[in-house]
């Protein structure tokens, strides 16, 4: 059988999403996936192996990865729920599991994934909250980034906002939607992607902070696309403000509504 899971965590204190050791070592490694498989394998009795639908960076939080694994071991979706976040750290928590298709595959058949990153802008650097937040003490024009930002929207080569250690074949992205609103004395950032490239989300973040301070016109974030160098582009914003939202699949894959298109 074939289920999938929907997974929240805080990434703070993890070295990143992705399986450190070894395949099959259940050895710790600071990963949330050796985490995950080692809490479901001691509900199963078994190994299990886990793909996810995007792989995050360390420090950076989830609040619904998708996961998906095969297994022969009988368990009731409560079963499975419980009993793996009974098994996982305390910042770690299954939200749902439900039976999919054989064919089903949590990364290939997303059509997108969704980010949010969040900026406290004020004088003053936060106290609450200090992990889930980027900073600017510097007041931001969040008009100003977000028509920066639509110069982003379409397929594109986002080779100026991918890292140096990215791995990816290629760097051509469809970015589908992508906004930037202020709530109170937060700017909140949302993309829509097919899917990003490593650093893709915050180094978009970082330029659009750039223009946002008024030391670079909105025009600039389309001269960075189309320069396709990343030397020239904004630093990269801090993890903690970053959150994945989740990934997007077609109606009819038997999944929640939160992760339907």
């Amino acid at each position: 059988m074939r289920l999938a899971l929907g997974v929240e965590y805080d990434g703070s204190g993890f070295s990143g999403w992705q399986r450190l050791s070894a395949a099959g070592s259940r050895e710790p490694d600071g990963s949330l996936q050796t985490a995950l498989e080692a809490a479901l394998s001691r509900v199963a009795d078994a190994r299990i192996d886990t793909i996810c639908a995007g792989r995050t960076d360390a420090g950076v939080h989830g609040q619904c990865q998708v996961v998906h694994f095969d297994s022969d071991v009988v368990r009731d979706a409560r079963g499975w729920v419980l009993g793996t976040t009974a098994n996982l750290p305390p910042t770690m928590a299954v939200r749902w599991c439900v039976p999919v298709a054989g064919d089903f595959s949590a990364r290939f058949s997303a059509r997108a994934r969704r980010y949010r990153y969040r900026i406290l802008n004020r004088s003053t650097r936060p106290g609450l909250q200090r992990q889930y937040l980027g900073w600017e003490r510097m007041p931001l024009d969040a008009q100003a980034m977000h028509a920066a930002a639509q110069a982003l929207v379409g397929e594109r080569d986002f080779s100026a906002f991918r890292s140096v250690q990215c791995q990816a074949t290629h760097a051509r992205r469809d970015l589908q939607e992508i906004s930037v609103h202020r709530r109170g004395a937060e700017v909140v950032v949302e993309v829509q992607a097919n899917a990003f490239l490593h650093h893709m989300v915050r180094n978009i973040v970082g330029s659009l902070l750039v223009v946002g301070r008024g030391e670079r016109p909105p025009a600039w974030i389309a001269e960075l696309l189309e320069r396709r160098d990343r030397t020239v582009a904004g630093p990269t914003a801090p993890a903690a403000g970053l959150l994945f939202l989740g990934p997007r699949y077609p109606r009819g894959c038997g999944l929640p509504d939160e992760v339907s298109l």
